[in-house]
């Protein structure tokens, strides 16, 4: 029994022993952690409980031309409520004001806000949901409330701001103005004129003192921030929004019209390179249009027979033809070794006709045989002279992702028997829209190709102008003045006469020039399908304007052709910035026109400010041409003018409204 309680006893003994040491080892411990290692733990527990948050600065603002906002910043508001700050007697006193004032702002009746502010206040709650995504204007109505309009340390109002970027002008050139976005890696995707030009754009981001509440909510400290965010600075395009709009539904209307599957709108300024609208719209599952990429810039496509151009202007210049020279075009139908085929879309093709003609006619036979005659035994000397046009270089535009144009080269593994016929009227070539339109618009600004540019200046929030984009000159001379007169020439004849494959745009009012292109794609498959082109410039004689139409698959029985398709829509954006156009210039353009083709304007009554006849034509180009004259306009109904309240021919009073009724 001894030994028993001997043996406890021991072990009792080495327990309180053991427990002696512990309690001497911890506070040695705590007393080490207090005296070395506290201020390393003290900062630790403040880094958890307060800490700085970043603040996103507000981006610049992107322009248009005329200084109208493309993009914007815009804050939204976010308010909550720390009720544990403000007094008994003081809430007691102001919360059915508060009540009332919140309530036709938040929408909610005055019991649902009474109820949550008491709520509130009963719980402790210290950060209480009052509201979320409120513009300025409204904030800054809460704020003159009640208890909200107290300093935060008194009446509990906390507000916290982010910002998000708006595009004033809708889904009108959404993927040309852009966006950065960043990925869940971190990485930011940058599209457009955002992403070109975000260094300038993004601005430098502030910092915000916060502390730690209950439930991982974190609140702000001070009403003012611990750094404020620098703004980024603004970005001024050569965008025109009327231009814009106009080019955007024009095309719109022909994609819905043929079912195409996308299509791309560039018009250009043709002296200095000035992008002033670019359209891209692809189609979803559903039917309908949206800005889905940039295939103008990004895009390349084997153009067809707009290329024919580019193969007329070589064989010009290596003087191996002359516009005035027959060709025979075979029936419409060449073979080569046997079994690869080049057709004119006109049965039995056109016979004897001279080189100038077969471009006009787009007679596939004719530019063919014209390329391959005078180069299949010296092909590398056609080759050269493309590429000493540039056609084989990237434009190098500022926006991103420009497609890499696709000019064969003899020495190249793929090169055989057929490259260089099939290159002739625009196969096995590639080129985006825009690199397209560059060359057409370097053949209307007298052989000068400027680069496509979509800036005009950068400039800080101060006014201070940081940087300029002035006009950039890729190549001075793409070819003699000799071949420009004839291929200019030639360019007008496709609209101007009647054999001309554009012929039906012509307009009695102002001139066009250019040429429709019609490229078969998926034709390795049994479903082909087709591109439909068209790219130009106007007025013919003195080009202030170049722009491409290309639309991509349409439906093919509802029609394919670049001149059914394409050509329209030129015609229409055309037109609508020719009647725009201010009157000085339009009387200089009109002199022009009469003197060189004797052609009468059919708007002359504009010059001489009579009241026009407008029946029958589009609500909106009516309007275009009214407005312009000073009338002010009333319009009644949708659709095209039936009736109008002033007569035509009757002089235009100042301050005068017509009334035009549509149908």
């Amino acid at each position: 029994m001894e030994a028993n309680e001997k043996q406890i006893m021991n072990r009792f003994y080495l327990f309180v022993v053991g427990l002696f040491l512990f309690a001497f080892v911890l506070v040695g411990k705590l007393i080490f952690i207090q005296t070395q290692e506290g201020d390393h733990y003290r900062a630790l527990a403040k880094q958890r409980t307060v800490k700085n948050f970043v603040l996103a600065p507000s981006r610049g603002n992107i322009y248009a031309d005329d200084q109208s906002l493309l993009a914007t910043t815009v804050p939204q508001y976010e308010i909550r409520w720390d009720a544990k700050v403000v007094s008994d007697k003081r809430f007691k006193t102001h919360k059915k004001e508060l009540a009332k004032g919140l309530s036709p702002l938040l929408g909610k009746t005055v019991n649902t806000c009474l109820a949550l502010l008491e709520k509130a206040k009963r719980t402790g709650n210290r950060y209480t949901l009052i509201a979320r995504n409120l513009t300025y204007s409204e904030y800054q109505q809460i704020k003159q409330l009640p208890l909200f309009s107290l300093p935060s340390l008194r009446g509990g109002l906390i507000v916290e701001s982010k910002l998000i970027r708006e595009h004033p002008i809708g889904k009108i050139a959404e993927r040309t103005i852009g966006y950065e976005k960043p990925d869940p890696a971190g990485n930011f995707l940058r599209v457009g004129l955002e992403g070109a030009f975000s260094q300038y754009l993004k601005g430098e981001n502030g910092r915000r003192l916060k502390q730690k509440i209950a439930n991982g909510q974190w609140k702000p400290i001070n009403d003012n921030n611990e750094k404020e965010p620098t703004e980024g600075y603004d970005v001024f395009t050569t965008i025109n929004v009327n231009i814009q709009d106009v080019a955007h539904h024009a095309l719109l209307r022909q994609l819905e019209e043929y079912e195409a599957e996308h299509g791309s709108v560039v018009v250009m300024e043709t002296k200095t390179g000035a992008v002033k609208a670019i359209a891209n719209l692809a189609r979803t599952e559903k039917g309908k249009y949206f800005e889905k990429l940039n295939y103008a810039v990004g895009t390349t496509y084997e153009p067809g027979s707009t290329f024919k151009l580019m193969a007329m202007i070589a064989a010009l210049e290596d003087k191996v033809v002359k516009p005035h020279e027959l060709v025979d075009t075979k029936n419409g139908l060449l073979t080569f070794y046997k079994q690869y085929k080049v057709r004119d879309s006109r049965k039995g093709g056109y016979g004897l006709i001279p080189f100038s003609k077969a471009f006009e006619v787009s007679s596939n036979t004719g530019i063919v045989q014209m390329v391959n005659d005078h180069y299949k035994n010296r092909p590398r000397k056609f080759i050269d002279r493309l590429y000493n046009m540039g056609l084989n270089e990237k434009l190098g535009v500022s926006i991103l992702g420009e497609g890499q144009p696709k000019i064969p080269y003899p020495t190249d593994k793929s090169w055989n028997g057929i490259t260089l016929p099939w290159m002739a009227y625009g196969y096995g070539v590639e080129l985006t829209p825009l690199q397209m339109l560059a060359f057409y618009n370097a053949v209307a600004n007298n052989g000068e190709m400027v680069k496509p540019r979509f800036i005009e200046k950068i400039q800080s929030t101060d006014k201070q102008t940081v940087k300029y984009f002035e006009k950039e000159v890729i190549n001075p001379s793409i070819c003699s003045q000799e071949t420009l007169t004839k291929v200019r020439e030639m360019m007008f004849n496709v609209v101007d006469k009647k054999w001309g494959t554009a012929y039906r745009i012509k307009d009695k009012a102002f001139t066009m020039a250019g040429k429709t292109g019609t490229c078969q794609v998926d034709y390795t498959t049994d479903n082909m399908q087709y591109i439909s082109s068209f790219v130009g410039y106007f007025p013919a004689e003195n080009p202030e304007y170049s722009a491409i139409v290309l639309v991509y698959k349409p439906n093919k029985r509802k029609g394919y052709y670049g001149a059914t398709v394409a050509a329209p829509v030129f015609k229409e954006i055309a037109r609508k910035m020719y009647y725009s156009t201010p009157k000085e210039v339009l009387v200089a353009v009109d002199s022009l026109l009469q003197n060189s083709r004797k052609i009468i304007p059919t708007e002359e009554i504009i010059l001489t400010q009579k009241v026009p006849n407008v029946k029958g034509m589009p609500a909106m180009e009516a309007l275009a041409i009214l407005e312009r004259m000073g009338l002010r306009v009333t319009l009644k109904g949708k659709g095209k003018v039936k009736r109008q309240s002033l007569r035509s021919g009757s002089a235009i009073k100042s301050n005068s409204t017509i009334t035009l009724e549509l149908s």
